[in-house]
């Protein structure tokens, strides 16, 4: 295989705030895998939380070139099984040539990865829109501005209940809420009591991922379901999730792409926790590779492109929550 790195910085739309840091910009790597004149693409995403820079993950990359370059892909599977022992302390390397090798082999059999996996894509979900912290007066804003079904309200301010009444005022959208780790035990409960009556669906990482007996405290009596993020990053943590939360957020950046993130997703779904899978503020390479997962989900949160001012490719469409395919095989992304 041939393997190519195109590194990005894409501004966003707005300045994209959570309880933790704001940012303008968001770096991205984009990994190419070519085999028989046949492209993959696959993507992964900086994060600071996680220690992750683009010159980090290409570095990983790099120093495994040979390897990668000098395999002959047979399935995804197989692929990510070789290479996890040398990436398993770099997941959201993994991630993006796992998510390549994907596209290349459903390219290879000229089938859309959905179809590979033989899954039904007429009941979907829809995705959310994510609202970043800012004044009250600029989240409405931002929520005129995206008129849509679902939005994902992030939250972790001395005002948070104010801040959900005043966009309630707004509209008749489903609301889900993120925290991001802000909360305690009891502003939790506190907060979970206040948005039930506010159409709020669910509530996503509300305390500290470490915070394990809070969480055991917020799970026996929230009065809103509770979906893990932080607290849900590799395939281990889902059954350490079991009991705090009621669903699971997967990241595949975080976990190391689609391969473990069916497994945790399977995982899941026995222990009859609810599967989402979020966004990593990913262009269209990566949303594109979220969008075949579907018809595995309850919710998605893959609204990356819609954030950002600048793309890297063209592939699947969101229209009003709706994701539709491109006409391509693979994931359907093509770099611009």
């Amino acid at each position: 295989m041939q393997l190519t790195l195109h590194p990005f910085e894409l501004k966003f739309r707005h300045t994209f705030t959570i309880s933790r840091k704001s940012k303008d910009v968001q770096p991205l790597l984009v990994v190419a895998l070519q085999q028989d004149g046949i492209s993959g693409l696959g993507e992964t995403a900086d994060n600071s939380y996680y220690n992750m820079t683009v010159p980090r993950l290409m570095d990983a990359i790099n120093a495994h070139r040979a390897l990668i370059e000098g395999h002959t892909l047979t399935t995804p599977e197989a692929f990510w099984e070789l290479l996890y022992p040398l990436f398993k302390d770099n997941l959201f390397a993994l991630c993006a040539i796992d998510l390549a090798a994907h596209d290349l082999y459903a390219k290879k059999l000229n089938k859309k990865l959905y179809e590979v996996w033989g899954l039904d894509i007429s009941h979907n979900p829809m995705t959310d829109y994510t609202i970043g912290i800012d004044t009250v007066e600029n989240m409405v804003s931002k929520l005129k501005e995206f008129p849509w079904p679902i939005y994902k309200i992030k939250l972790g301010t001395q005002d948070d209940i104010a801040i959900i009444k005043e966009l309630r005022r707004h509209t008749d959208a489903i609301f889900r809420v993120d925290a991001n780790c802000a909360w305690g035990v009891e502003e939790t409960l506190r907060n979970a009591a206040a948005f039930k009556s506010l159409g709020v669906e669910f509530i996503e990482q509300p305390m500290p991922a470490e915070d394990v007996e809070g969480m055991k405290k917020v799970y026996a009596s929230s009065a809103l379901p509770l979906i893990a993020d932080e607290s849900c990053i590799t395939e281990a943590d889902v059954a350490r999730c079991n009991g705090l939360f009621h669903g699971i957020n997967i990241k595949l950046t975080k976990c190391g792409g689609i391969t473990p993130a069916r497994r945790m997703i399977d995982h899941a779904k026995r222990l009859g926790m609810q599967v989402m899978t979020g966004s990593m503020n990913e262009s269209t390479v990566g949303t594109s590779a979220v969008a075949h997962l579907l018809p595995y989900l309850d919710y998605v949160d893959m609204d990356g492109p819609l954030l950002l001012a600048e793309d890297t490719a063209d592939g699947v469409k969101i229209v009003d929550g709706r994701i539709i395919y491109a006409d391509r095989p693979g994931t359907g992304a093509v770099l611009k």
